[in-house]
């Protein structure tokens, strides 16, 4: 189980993967995860806890589409950083299609979150959407998560919008209770265990832990298992993974219940 879930690729081809996600799929948003209504769970969870008048920082914004978000949001300044230069430039050019108030307050620039070119301590809020679990070591997401919890401000919230090994196999569990087969972690991931997660964080870095909101459980749910499911018993053919179906927009409004979802949201404080 514990190699099921490492990345098989090295960091040269994970590095390669979203250079030609870009070039593929421009400012769509499979460029980033070709699960729409996941994202947009995802944007509503992180959205609750931005402030008016607070600097954000979008750890691994790929095209900006989680950023610009943000940046909507009133009186929030945001900058979006990601390492490859093509998601960057397409980052920019969906900024300029904002309205000139949300332009604004939204910039880009290529970064990488183990060596953050940036000054302690100068964001409200931080956020990593999918960006840890591309890391392919353990040390490297360890490193990852201590630059960004360096440039948080006291009193400000980590958020952490990353896959965990708990909610994958919770899922798997339930999936094999109606003969579904598991779900692999994709060749670039690493999942993070939830749990080594809140120790680093805590005992290493001397944040504090609020809690872990299980956003996209019911979503889980809905299309890795009943979806799979309905498409067995129905005649002709049905793509139970398609992301663009009715049914996944459907899912996406359920309220979220259970801690089946993959993708979890970690959320930590920095004391004052």
């Amino acid at each position: 189980m514990e190699e099921d879930r490492r990345s098989r690729l090295a960091p040269d081809e994970i590095r390669a993967l979203w250079t030609s996600h870009a070039s593929e799929h421009g400012l769509d948003p499979a460029s980033s995860w070709s699960d729409l209504r996941a994202i947009e769970l995802e944007i509503a969870a992180i959205s609750t806890y931005l402030e008016a008048g607070g600097d954000v920082l979008d750890a691994g914004c790929g095209t900006g589409l989680s950023t610009a978000h943000y940046a909507a949001l009133p009186g929030v300044q945001t900058l979006g950083i990601d390492y490859i230069p093509e998601m960057i430039e397409l980052a920019r050019t969906r900024r300029e299609q904002l309205p000139e108030d949300v332009r604004a307050r939204v910039d880009f620039r290529v970064g990488d979150v183990l060596g953050l070119d940036l000054p302690d301590a100068s964001f409200d809020r931080v956020v990593s959407t999918r960006v840890v679990i591309n890391l392919a070591k353990p040390h490297e997401q360890r490193r990852a998560v201590a630059e960004l919890a360096r440039v948080l401000r006291p009193g400000g919230l980590l958020l952490l919008s990353e896959a965990t090994v708990q909610g994958w196999t919770k899922l798997n569990d339930l999936r094999a209770d109606w003969g579904l087969p598991a779900i692999g972690v994709p060749s670039f991931n690493l999942y993070l265990d939830q749990d080594e997660v809140i120790d680093f964080a805590v005992s290493e870095l001397g944040l504090e832990p609020l809690g872990i909101e299980d956003f996209a459980s019911s979503y889980y749910v809905a299309t890795r298992v009943l979806k799979p499911l309905l498409a067995r018993s129905a005649a002709g053919e049905i793509d139970a993974a398609d992301p663009k179906a009715e049914f996944n927009r459907w899912a996406s409004l359920l309220p979220a219940a259970g801690d089946y979802g993959t993708q979890k949201l970690f959320v930590f404080r920095r004391p004052l």
